[in-house]
């Protein structure tokens, strides 16, 4: 029987781990970057790659520079037009990856911009994955490697296709121009990457400390649980802080304090989640903001701040249990 994952789909295709109230906070901020989202439908076979024609990059053309992209010239390519500007020699990009990126997007015919990253100062992640993201995307970035600058001509069949993007101003007949830095990509074998902390209290769980993509042990001691929630490094990275209103993305493994049994985990299922942090229960919002991008945490998380006396139906969780998790935050959203 296939194990319930404690994380449910939610409009804007974050997850939560069952907290209660709305998403308009992670809603909004999904919808601000919708350039390169997956329109409701695409069922196209996938395209042929070309390597042109594609407009030039007139100013900004190094790696992480807002570009400045010229106007295209004469009629675009039917297929996908994809060109390596900048060969990037970091890990190789897989389709159902999470990619960090920097972009910018614009018309081929009018050289419009309706989206950038670069002015906003925030990278995208978004997942490489039919309904996620744009198949021009999808298709184009795969096989390339981060630190990679990839210029795209998308034709409406692999990007909105005939009904377009009203909201970016995007018409069913344009052909889409993206120039894309990838900086960075995540899959089910992405780990924390920093400094190992000491685990010196006796009377908290140990956990793992391996990076190799596998799930960390967590071995819970025969003492009493603690009453206020713990949040501690194990590995702690050099990233960004995260705050409170933002979303991660992440690999954690959850088991019981009264048992040690594993009752979810990323590990298990083999994908990434992201979430916002005003979506989740309070002792996963509260345990991980402050912390840094790239850490290993452990999170104990007592009732009161977990499902107290009301669990998820079906999670296999029991009223007033104590949870235990080991939280790798592998970037902010």
């Amino acid at each position: 029987m296939r194990r319930r994952s404690l994380l449910t789909a939610v409009p804007a295709g974050l997850v939560t781990l069952a907290a209660c109230g709305d998403n308009k906070a992670a809603s909004s901020k999904a919808e601000a970057s919708p350039s390169p989202s997956a329109p409701a439908t695409s069922a196209a076979p996938p395209p042929k790659i070309v390597d042109g024609p594609l407009p030039a990059i007139t100013a900004g053309a190094k790696f992480g520079e807002k570009p400045t992209v010229a106007k295209g010239t004469g009629e675009p390519s039917k297929n996908l037009a994809v060109k390596t500007l900048i060969a990037g020699g970091g890990q190789t990009v897989a389709e159902n990856d999470y990619v960090q990126a920097h972009y910018l997007g614009q018309v081929w015919n009018t050289a419009k911009v309706f989206d950038n990253s670069y002015d906003r100062k925030t990278p995208l992640i978004i997942q490489l994955a039919a309904g996620s993201i744009i198949d021009g995307w999808r298709y184009g970035l795969t096989g390339k490697k981060t630190g990679s600058r990839v210029q795209m001509a998308v034709p409406p069949t692999w990007g909105y296709g005939t009904s377009g993007n009203p909201q970016a101003g995007i018409k069913g007949t344009d052909t889409l121009v993206f120039v894309v830095d990838v900086q960075a990509t995540f899959n089910a074998k992405s780990s924390a990457k920093g400094t190992e902390v000491a685990q010196k209290d006796a009377a908290l769980p140990k956990v793992g400390t391996n990076t190799d993509g596998a799930a960390p042990s967590i071995d819970i001691p025969k003492k009493s649980a603690p009453t206020k929630l713990v949040a501690n490094y194990i590995i702690e990275g050099d990233g960004a802080v995260v705050g409170a209103q933002d979303s991660v993305l992440v690999q954690y493994k959850g088991v019981f304090w009264d048992s040690g049994k594993e009752f979810d985990s990323t590990y298990s299922r083999g994908a990434l989640t992201s979430f916002g942090l005003q979506q989740v229960v309070k002792g996963w919002g509260q345990g991980l903001t402050g912390k840094k991008v790239g850490s290993r945490v452990l999170i104990v998380i007592p009732p009161k701040l977990g499902y107290g006396d009301k669990p998820p139906a079906g999670s296999g969780i029991k009223k007033d249990s104590v949870l235990v998790f080991s939280v790798d935050i592998l970037a902010k959203m």
